[in-house]
């Protein structure tokens, strides 16, 4: 039998219900929940079967086996802990939220319900990053020592700099919305969780450009253009603006691994640059879709740039991060419905949050070392134990 979900939220990760609506197949997308006209019309046009209600309550109660919380990141525990209270095996978008609080909040909550929480960080689907993952695993560099992560956002300024996201009081800091992936990725590539963390970062370009508009009466498939182009010829930005476009933070693991991640929002070019460095070697890749190639030194050279010992192909399909949403779904529909093991971690998406939020927190106070606060023993065994642990309290 098709499982009935919901989805929260119609707007840019819409594109979901995709791989959601399929009936005899195993799912279908039975209600739709927005608060705007523009969304609700979307959802109406893309699911003409659905219902499309305004209010929440009304897809709370409305017999879900499954939903997706697809609403803004500053949104996510208010609607969140009400569809975990709610019984409702629940997809969250990542960030898990925007602060540390609220992400511990949600876990909490989904602890002490026994609710099952899955968080969307699907770029541990991603051909290029299971890829990479594999080459650790296997031994072939030896142990992680250290995770560089370059992330050049050739696309930031039509992605965040038009609407919400451009404002602290709700994305706090681009290192979550944009970097939740790659910390999330660093820490999976380096097997473990950051203890502290120190930034520096600045808006150095976007806050010069002094075109600004209201753009609430848009989406960004409204405004995006290629010829956007320079930087500081960008316009129709967000009236206020005081999120960072450039930023980097240095971290330091549980397991002594050291990483780094930088970011900017005004390249040319828009991929991932991911360095890993072991024992026994370092891989690199150049490009991060399909068709691209992971670089894998293992033999020592006098000097100067070498040619790897080998170039590993990545793997995947052109659309939907490298064909990492489908699977993204599929393993949360698995979860939902039987539970069991999954590649994405409640815990390892409160351990982004925490290096974005308090990444963000030293960078704006002039990149003094943050600690980040533990997660509690209770809840590491529940997740650990793929939330089937009694449930507490």
């Amino acid at each position: 039998m098709d499982l009935k979900v919901g989805i929260i939220g119609f707007g840019l990760r819409s594109s979901l219900h995709r791989h959601l609506q399929r009936p005899g197949e195993g799912s279908v997308v039975s209600i739709v929940c927005d608060t705007s006209q523009r969304g609700r019309e979307d959802a109406k046009t893309a699911l003409p079967q659905a219902q499309i209600t305004d209010d929440l309550q009304v897809l709370l109660d409305s017999e879900l086996d499954a939903v997706l919380v697809l609403t803004p990141d500053y949104t996510h525990r208010e609607v969140v802990v009400r569809t975990l209270e709610a019984g409702i095996p629940t997809f969250v978008e990542k960030p898990l939220d925007v602060s540390v609080e609220a992400a511990d909040e949600i876990l909490t909550t989904a602890q002490h319900t026994g609710t099952r929480l899955y968080v969307g960080h699907n770029m541990r689907h991603m051909p290029v990053i299971w890829q990479m993952k594999q080459i650790i695993d296997e031994g072939t560099i030896g142990e992680v020592k250290a995770v560089w992560c370059r992330h050049f956002v050739g696309n930031g300024g039509d992605y965040y700099f038009k609407d919400w996201h451009a404002e602290r009081r709700f994305s706090n800091t681009l290192l979550l919305q944009k970097g939740a992936h790659d910390i999330d990725v660093i820490h999976w590539l380096a097997g473990g969780y950051s203890t502290q963390v120190s930034g520096i970062g600045a808006l150095a370009v976007y806050g010069d450009v002094t075109s600004r508009r209201d753009n609430s009466d848009r989406r960004l498939r409204d405004w995006f253009s290629l010829d956007n182009w320079p930087p500081t010829a960008q316009t129709d930005l967000n009236p206020k603006l005081d999120v960072e476009d450039i930023s980097m933070v240095q971290m330091k693991l549980d397991n002594g691994v050291l990483a780094s991640y930088q970011q900017c929002h005004f390249t040319p070019d828009y991929w991932r640059n991911y360095t890993v460095i072991g024992t026994k070697g370092r891989i690199e890749n150049f490009g991060d879709g399909p068709g691209d190639f992971i670089h894998v030194w293992t033999t020592r050279t006098t000097h100067g740039f070498a040619e790897p010992d080998q170039k590993i192909e990545v793997l995947g399909d052109e659309a939907d991060h490298g064909g990492a949403d489908p699977n993204l779904i599929a393993e949360f529909l698995r979860f939902a419905r039987d539970g069991g093991a999954t590649e994405t971690s409640p815990v390892a998406a409160r351990a982004a949050v925490a290096v974005g939020d308090l990444g963000a927190r030293s960078l704006r106070s002039k990149g003094e070392t943050m600690y980040i606060p533990e997660l509690g023993e209770q809840a590491l065994q529940y997740f650990a134990a793929n939330q089937s642990a009694e449930r507490v309290g």
